[in-house]
């Protein structure tokens, strides 16, 4: 950033360039953005060093600055990190372009042919916290489906964000595209998010990913459509009809394997049929693994011999991010149901049963984004659905639900073919 100019100024000219470079990558052809995917990948591989060298500086401030552990965690990079990285663009490379894809064509009595195409949605600005991973994941799927993107990371990964950046620049201009079909936004000044999410004339859409209060402000103050969650308060709801093995297994891949994760199980809920076979293993694990346990009376009478907190009701709405879970036992399905839709988020909730038309049910009935049947909850991110990456998850009804990948960046248009036909 020019020290020259000011932030508006200099937002202004980002917006500028996004929106002449979108109209570069929506023309670019599918070989020309899957060379520069794979060039940007050849180039985070070839600059690893530098790329975890300055992500070792933000780390380094970020605990000097106290910053939660869950922050830190999902700021630093390591080289299985940028490994993961450089491969989600080449599973993105290897998907369909669905850009310029015709469906549902059909011909009216009229002797037009009516279908749908579809095309990138133009401008895509892209706000978040830590994770450097979202700089390339965003960049990447913005590209394939051939969108510009404005990328605004948070100050605390700033230099891991603008080595990043060098890599994407790299891989465009290999492949002879625009530079300015993603740029990283220069300045820390919080000015520029306010610039961001006022510009429909630059961007067309904004993507929130972060915590709950600058989602909760980009969401308030935006002019610009946005797409989002605001909170991953996932359960899973063990069947009085579940196979115990599965349940333990399942129950603790959900919370334990990552704590700082949007689709980490933050409420368990069982069927009081499975209390006393369930509960007992389950909390024997979380004991082990140092995960603090808040739970209704009767999860703490049948987990008496462990330090169970009584959970309060600011417990069954909350997503820890963190060793923490509540757990509360339930007498039936519907007051599964009941709860998940009193106290969830929408984002991602499982069943573990083997009873087919309880599972059917759970499916039709809970209202999230991923509704899950005997499958962990941190399943709910781009990589596992197949998608290549994602840009973030989203609970919105509308545009796109649940990980948001290639087809989530693009809308669709109307499309008529005749041939001199005119209308009667």
């Amino acid at each position: 950033m020019n020290k020259l100019i000011d932030v508006t100024e200099y937002m202004h000219l980002v917006g500028r360039s996004a929106r002449a470079a979108s109209r570069a990558i929506a023309r670019a052809t599918t070989a020309q953005k899957n060379l520069a995917l794979a060039e940007i990948a050849a180039a985070l591989e070839k600059r690893e060093a530098h790329i975890l060298e300055e992500n070792a500086a933000d780390v380094r401030d970020a605990v000097k600055a106290d910053l939660s552990a869950a922050m830190v965690d999902r700021l630093k990079l390591t080289s299985k990190t940028v490994a993961s990285m450089a491969t989600g663009l080449r599973q993105i490379a290897q998907l369909p372009d669905p850009v310029g894809e015709i469906t549902d064509l059909r011909m009216r009595p009229s002797g037009i042919q009516v279908g749908k195409m579809r095309v990138p949605i133009g401008v895509i600005g892209i706000i978040y916290e830590s994770r450097p991973n979202v700089t390339i994941d965003a960049a990447g799927l913005c590209l394939k489906s051939g969108n510009a993107t404005v990328l605004r990371g948070g100050s605390e990964a700033a230099r891991s964000n603008q080595a990043i950046s060098a890599c994407i620049a790299l891989g465009l201009k290999a492949a002879k595209l625009p530079e300015t079909i993603v740029q990283v936004v220069e300045t820390t000044d919080r000015k520029a998010v306010g610039e961001m999410i006022t510009r429909p004339e630059y961007i067309d859409v904004i993507i929130p990913r972060g915590g709950k209060g600058l989602i909760e402000r980009i969401s308030a103050d935006a002019r610009v459509p946005v797409i989002k969650h605001l909170d991953g308060n996932c359960h899973i709801f063990v069947d009085e009809h579940a196979d115990i093995e599965k349940a333990v297994r399942v129950c603790d891949n959900a919370k334990t394997r990552r704590y700082g994760v949007c689709g980490a199980m933050e409420s368990l809920l069982v069927h009081e049929a499975r209390m006393h076979d369930v509960l007992p293993r389950v909390a024997k694990i979380f004991a082990d693994k140092s995960v603090e346990m808040r739970g209704c009376e009767r999860t703490q009478s049948a987990l008496a011999a462990f330090d169970i907190k009584l959970a309060t009701e600011e417990d069954w709405s909350t997503e820890y991010l963190a060793p923490i879970v509540s757990i509360k036992v339930v007498e039936s399905m519907d007051a599964a149901i009941e709860h998940i839709e009193r106290y969830g988020s929408h984002h991602t909730d499982a069943i573990i049963t083997e009873h087919w038309s309880n599972a059917q049910r759970f499916l039709r009935e809970v209202d999230s984004a991923s509704v899950m049947v005997n499958a962990s909850t941190q399943f709910a991110d781009g990589f596992e659905y197949g998608l290549g990456a994602e840009i973030g998850i989203s609970t919105d009804k509308l545009h796109a639900r649940g990980p948001v990948g290639l087809e989530g960046l693009t809308t669709q248009k109307w499309v008529v073919l005749g041939d001199g036909t005119v209308r009667a």
